[in-house]
């Protein structure tokens, strides 16, 4: 059965990659972004900034209408902020970070759990955060997206216990370090020219794809991850820093 999914950060990056891998499956999307994504077959584009809860309370509404009904949402967006250690980081970094980067995974949790659960079938429904490396390591001079990263996964298994015996599910994804613009923006707060250096980071010896990332993104979307329930799934390609 086509399934309804919500993607936050949809316009670029994992979000866009997450966006394809699900339409390929069959399903149905409402892409959400700061950015315009235009409609197309199956797809429902939703200009909104998750730092705005009423704005993606008001996307869901436009899913329901649509669709009927809400199967999924993987909460995508996130920026990148740093490049200087702890001491020196102004605090509007880390209130951008746990702005977009934390709150923005609660808010879509927040607008989007309660379609599930009144939707026709939750126990096939699944909510999904895009994590981070960042999420389990200590990372050099971003020690406010190390903190945003580690609260993703903290939201999400706290987020799966309030879930019990609901049958809809949570989880998170924790991707390495993949050739995205976040990626980009990262080697500059780092003074690189070329994101080609942060490969030797992983055990694969090269940057993950997008699309490697999204397909690990579309199962655990799916009613066959279950198992994956308050888990954390490191599509990392083996990454240590």
């Amino acid at each position: 059965m086509s399934r309804v999914v919500l993607v936050t950060g949809a316009a670029r990056g994992i979000g866009a990659a997450t966006v394809r891998a699900l339409l390929a499956r069959g399903d149905r999307v409402l892409a959400v972004d700061e950015l315009p994504v235009p409609d197309a077959d199956g797809v429902l584009g939703q200009v909104a900034d998750v730092r705005d809860r009423a704005a993606l309370a008001a996307a869901v509404d436009r899913a329901l209408d649509r669709w009927g009904r809400l199967d999924a949402a993987v909460a995508a967006a996130a920026v990148i902020a740093g490049g200087r250690p702890l001491w020196e980081t102004p605090e509007a970094d880390l209130d951008l970070l746990w702005d977009v980067d934390v709150k923005g995974v609660w808010h879509t949790a927040a607008v989007a759990v309660p379609a599930m659960l009144a939707g026709p079938d939750p126990a096939g429904c699944r909510f999904v955060a895009v994590a981070s490396a960042a999420g389990h390591h200590g990372l050099h001079h971003l020690a406010a997206y190390n903190a945003a990263k580690h609260a993703v996964v903290g939201l999400v298994k706290g987020l799966a216990a309030d879930l019990v015996g609901t049958g809809v599910t949570a989880c998170a994804v924790s991707p390495g370090s993949t050739r995205t613009p976040m990626l980009s923006a990262t080697a500059e707060l780092y003074g690189l020219s070329d994101v080609e250096g942060f490969a030797e980071n992983q055990l694969l010896r090269r940057l993950l794809d997008p699309d490697e990332i999204a397909a690990t993104i579309a199962f655990c979307c799916g009613p066959e991850a279950a198992a994956l329930n308050g888990s954390v799934v490191r599509a990392d390609g083996g990454f240590s820093p």
